[in-house]
């Protein structure tokens, strides 16, 4: 279930060790805190529920969900719901089509998330084919939920800004240039990942 603030901390000295950009930035920051989730398909579900709301709203779906599916939320029992049911628990019809969509792959057994590919690209490519889950939200979950060391979501605007401002660039780097950047950070991309959100919020940078 994530990285662990000593696994942060080692990885972070070991990049720190070998980029004095990132050691600067480091000691200018401080470590970050471990970010941790659990593993399995509710992590997922509650990821489709708060995608473009409040982390209020998001709550307050979650808990009429809880309320009418059993605090397991079994992918059976969400399938067996009709539209009208989900839409009172303030899911609209396109996160219902994203909801099943994960409760299929589920139900069915076509996704173990017990079992991804250990290859990140695999399991990003495994999760994706949920509708509603792209690339960077499977990279979420295997970061947060897994602990996966080594995984660099670059298409996020927080990372993005956070390493134009670690490297003194002109303007924020696209996702491609970040993708670039962070090859240097090998096997220990995670934790850069985990320290960039730190730093972003961070007026020390």
């Amino acid at each position: 279930m994530g990285l662990t603030n000593a696994q942060l901390r080692a990885d972070l000295d070991r990049v720190a060790a070998a980029d004095p950009v990132v050691a600067g930035a480091l000691e200018r920051c401080g470590y970050p805190e471990e970010r941790m989730r659990p593993t399995g398909y509710r992590t997922l579900l509650r990821t489709i529920v708060g995608q473009q709301v409040s982390v209020a709203s998001a709550d307050a779906v979650w808990a009429k969900l809880e309320a009418e599916l059993g605090e397991a939320m079994p992918a059976h029992e969400l399938l067996a719901r009709d539209f009208d049911t989900l839409r009172a628990c303030g899911l609209s019809r396109q996160k219902q089509g994203y909801a099943r969509s994960l409760c299929e792959l589920v139900a069915s057994g076509e996704l173990d998330l017990a079992d991804l590919p250990r290859d990140d690209e695999e399991a990003i490519a495994e999760l994706t084919r949920i509708k509603g889950i792209g690339r960077w939200s499977a990279e979420i979950y295997l970061l947060f939920a897994e602990g996966r060391g080594d995984i660099w979501p670059a298409g996020d605007l927080a990372v993005q800004e956070a390493v134009g401002r670690m490297l003194e660039l002109a303007e924020r780097p696209s996702e491609k240039e970040t993708r670039t950047i962070g090859e240097a950070w090998r096997p220990h991309r995670g934790a850069m990942a985990i320290f960039t959100w730190h730093a972003y919020t961070n007026a020390a940078l």
